[in-house]
């Protein structure tokens, strides 16, 4: 099931030029309304999924690059060990594996995250976030859609 590493390839090229896009393009913290409802703001995020442990002093930047790449050798020996018939967890495992791995390329590149894509209401912001973090989230609902309403395997004894 190697073979949808294309798809994980295609997430990484997406999200790193996405973010290289908005840093040639924009000044840290600078922002564009793009819809209602959502704008374009470069920020960097050097904490985790919604800035968890940004502020924690500079320790968090090595402690997340080990747990990704411990996610991501996770990732890769689950997606190898798929059969050929569990396409959709293959889809799910390749879109948060080239996630992690675009989030990773940053933290370890820059010492923290880029992040751009700023969706609020009224007053109300969702914390910033990028094309690897869409993908990880769409990766892991699809996941959680296979463990409620997958096909469950009925054995008879």
């Amino acid at each position: 099931m190697l073979k949808w590493l294309w798809l994980s390839l295609f997430v990484f090229i997406l999200d790193q030029s996405s973010k290289l896009w908005v840093v040639s393009y924009f000044q840290l913290y600078e922002s564009m309304p793009l819809l209602p409802l959502l704008n374009l703001t470069y920020v960097h995020n050097e904490g985790a999924a919604f800035s968890f442990l940004s502020s924690a002093g500079g320790w968090q930047r090595w402690f997340f690059v080990v747990i990704a790449l411990i996610a991501t050798t996770v990732l890769v020996i689950w997606l190898k060990r798929l059969k050929p018939t569990e396409k959709w967890m293959a889809v799910t495992i390749s879109l948060v594996l080239g996630g992690a791995i675009g989030n990773l390329y940053d933290r370890i590149s820059y010492g923290y995250v880029i992040d751009f894509i700023d969706v609020y209401y009224q007053s109300h912001h969702w914390p910033v976030f990028n094309v690897a973090d869409s993908a990880i989230s769409i990766g892991v609902v699809m996941m959680l859609m296979d463990a409620f309403w997958g096909k469950k395997s009925t054995t008879t004894e």
